[in-house]
């Protein structure tokens, strides 16, 4: 079993060795993409921009692997992620990191696939369209690896396959979409917006302020 901790944003340089030394990894989670304007409120600037130190966690060759801690402090939205990661900036347009904290866009894509399958103990198993593995994937709206920055936070699947079977399909593959699942909880409002991010279709809005 592989051991690991969470979120890492305030992990000196000792610790980090610490853990490669006792054979461990680190999760990290786009929390300061939500936070970051606060944490730098609280914390100052020059911190924010290594929290979490994710470019020195990868030169210690500390096993990293990236997610979302969703629902409770952040989006499970992963391309929200990918775009925190490269362009190291919170959804608020705030710049947390330099260039010396910012990956490439195969870099940030790696931690979200192939480097998490670590975490499972499952490499080689999933994470990469290679002979063998697993061959759930999503066809995205547009290409990762050629679109502005500011584009990768929209980015949706439009096609999504799980087990082979399709699980997921919209737009040009909407015909070979399965039967959407009921939403759980009936509350949430996934039921009145049509999905997670869609947006809302308004002609007009009469508002009123109490």
């Amino acid at each position: 079993m592989h051991w690991f901790i969470d979120h890492a944003e305030t992990i000196s340089p000792r610790n980090i060795d610490r853990i490669r030394a006792l054979g461990g990894g680190i999760a990290i989670q786009h929390r300061m993409a939500y936070q970051g304007e606060r944490f730098i409120e609280r914390y100052g600037k020059a911190k924010a921009e290594q929290s979490p130190p994710v470019k020195r966690i990868l030169a210690a060759g500390v096993p990293l692997g990236a997610g979302t801690d969703a629902t409770r402090v952040a989006s499970y939205n992963p391309f929200v992620s990918l775009y925190w990661l490269i362009t190291g900036k919170t959804v608020g347009g705030t710049t947390l990191y330099t260039d010396a904290n910012r990956l490439e866009r195969m870099e940030a894509l790696r931690l979200w696939t192939a480097s998490s399958a670590w975490f499972s103990s499952e490499q080689g198993k999933k994470g990469a369209l290679a002979p063998g593995q697993l061959a759930d994937l999503a066809v995205l709206s547009a290409d990762y690896f050629s679109i502005p920055d500011e584009d990768i936070k929209r980015l949706e699947s439009v096609l999504t396959l799980v087990g082979g079977k399709t699980v997921h399909a919209a737009g040009e593959f909407t015909a070979l979409a399965p039967p959407a699942l009921p939403v759980l909880p009936a509350w949430s409002p996934v039921a009145k917006f049509g999905g997670y991010a869609a947006p809302l279709a308004m002609s007009g809005c009469s508002c009123s302020l109490f």
